[in-house]
């Protein structure tokens, strides 16, 4: 058997304004051990402009999976989450969120825009892996994905 890999790492656009949180998100990903791409973005607005490229990201790759906090400046992680599902060709991307937000209101307000996993902060890193290994149903073909063992 062949231990060679096919296929091209994942796009992951993480979207936090705190970069202790961002630092703790990659390392999560990095012991995760799967190739991926990873772009942070430190404001909802700047997310946004990503996503839709817009300007200087208008030869931006679009993500395969979308890590959304939703306590951030310009752009609330809520509102950048409305916009993604009122554009076509980003409705389909998974998105987690990665929040302090507190109370039940915000977790209910992201589950009616369908958003794939909600997670609070402080994150517990092997679950959240998990989360990621578990989206790989949605994933295309293409991409060098973990396994799942």
């Amino acid at each position: 058997m062949s231990s060679r890999t096919i296929g091209r790492p994942m796009q992951v656009l993480l979207a936090e304004d705190s970069l202790l949180d961002a630092k703790l998100t990659i390392a999560a990903l990095s012991r995760g051990n799967f190739q991926h791409r990873l772009t942070l973005m430190r404001d909802g607005a700047e997310a946004m402009e990503y996503l839709q490229q817009v300007g200087r990201y208008r030869e931006a790759p679009q993500p395969d999976l979308i890590l959304l906090d939703l306590l951030m400046p310009k752009m609330t992680g809520l509102q950048v989450l409305a916009a993604i599902r009122h554009v076509e060709r980003l409705r389909g991307i998974p998105v987690v969120i990665l929040t302090a937000a507190e109370g039940e209101e915000p977790q209910h307000q992201a589950e009616d825009l369908q958003v794939r996993h909600y997670i609070r902060k402080p994150v517990n890193f092997d679950k959240f892996l998990e989360v990621v290994k578990a989206l790989k149903q949605h994933w295309r073909k293409d991409l060098i994905l973990p396994s799942l063992d």
